[in-house]
């Protein structure tokens, strides 16, 4: 028994937005549409044919077109933006809500908030919210960037930088810088730009950080002489703790997972990278990636899922870089790209799609993936791209 527009995993839900009116209602219009769009869980139909979003929508012939749910919008006098959400099958209004936008009106923080319209309609329908209102960190010309997730309003958050983890609020970065003088790990809070030592040393070299999810404790690689292994300091500053003892091998790449109680990463202890697990501490190691072993196996770059159940990885099969993923309960791998050198994915809050960098269009760029469809689509452009980071869902 239907008891509205409901979301069964593998049939996408068919959304029509009508044309919103007044200044910037093309605007929402398009943000809303394609934010369902790269949701992979909706088919959104052409809204050329169809009125503006005044009065009560021909069910009959939304119908006809095969249109499951009806986005009404409608801008207040007060700034904010009124949504129903009417059930064609049902000719009723499932849900309606008015949501805040601030100002000014087509600035970033706006965007970030229509994207946020989205992801609460959204969760209506999916019983998830989505994952529009988010932003990926990467580095570009030995800087930290930042996109919003479909690929609009990139531009640089620090003088320099590489390999940057969110932390958990969404509100800060860390990341590391090289130079000739010395090799650090800094924080940058993104409100107000201000920037502080987490560590610093003149003959290491510190990288990769991983914010752990209560935001506490940071854990890093460090290349020193013995080797490159993993450390842990809390976020606001300390003495480094030693995680592993690499006895000249290279531990690196750690990644939480979602409860903070084990990390995964890369070694090449047995003479090639592979991914493991283990306790914080770095007790308990167990080889994750224990399928198809062979001398030019190459797995890196391990990103622990949001669900927990996943960690995908770079392995270089051969002479190409994919993307894959391994299943934490049964160790099943799963190959999610073939095209070009891909690399360094990072899971999006919803645990369905990935970002990653790919040469598929000649210059090393960010790309996203559904992993259950399988669709792929450019996030970036412009001069190379790389080392992503997927935030967690954001507010304006």
């Amino acid at each position: 028994m239907s008891i509205g527009i409901t979301y069964r995993p593998g049939q996408k839900v068919a959304l029509l937005v009508l044309p919103v009116r007044g200044v910037f209602g093309d605007s929402i219009g398009l943000v809303l549409t394609r934010d369902f769009d790269y949701s992979d869980r909706f088919t959104v139909v052409p809204s050329s044919s169809a009125a503006e979003g005044v009065g009560t929508p021909n069910y009959d012939l939304f119908a006809k077109l095969a249109v499951d749910g009806v986005v009404q919008g409608t801008l207040l006098p007060s700034g904010w933006l009124r949504i129903v959400l009417h059930d064609v099958a049902k000719k009723t209004i499932q849900n309606s809500k008015d949501f805040p936008l601030p100002s000014p009106a087509g600035s970033p923080a706006w965007r970030l908030a229509v994207h946020g319209v989205a992801d609460g309609i959204e969760e209506w329908i999916v019983g998830q919210r989505g994952i529009a209102q988010t932003q990926v960190a990467f580095s570009r010309d030995n800087r930290i960037w930042l996109v919003d997730s479909d690929g609009a309003n990139a531009h640089a958050v620090t003088p320099s930088g590489l390999s940057a983890a969110w932390t958990p609020n969404g509100r800060s970065l860390v990341y590391n810088v090289m130079s000739t003088v010395q090799n650090l790990l800094l924080v940058t809070d993104l409100g107000t730009g201000a920037q502080r030592t987490l560590t610093s040393s003149r003959n290491d070299h510190d990288f990769s950080p991983a914010v752990s999810p209560d935001g506490r404790t940071v854990v890093f690689a460090r290349d020193a002489e013995g080797g490159t292994d993993m450390y842990s300091v809390p976020i606001e500053g300390g003495t480094p703790r030693r995680i592993t003892v690499g006895n000249g091998r290279a531990n690196l790449g750690p990644s939480f997972s979602p409860d903070g109680q084990r990390l995964a990463f890369s070694s090449d202890r047995s003479g090639h990278n592979e991914v493991y697990i283990s306790d914080l501490d770095g007790t308990n190691q167990e080889l994750l990636t224990s399928g198809a072993f062979g001398d030019r196996n190459f797995r890196v770059s391990p990103d622990w899922s949001p669900n927990g159940q996943m960690v995908a990885f770079s392995s270089l099969n051969g002479t190409a870089g994919q993307i894959m993923i391994v299943g934490l309960k049964d160790q099943s791998m799963k190959l999610v790209t073939t095209e070009g050198k891909n690399e360094d994915p990072s899971w999006a809050p919803d645990a369905r799609h990935l970002v990653f960098t790919s040469n598929r269009s000649s210059i090393r760029q960010l790309w996203v993936v559904d992993i259950e469809s399988g669709r792929t689509r450019p996030l970036t452009r412009g001069s190379s791209a790389r080392l992503s980071a997927w935030s967690p869902r954001l507010s304006p």
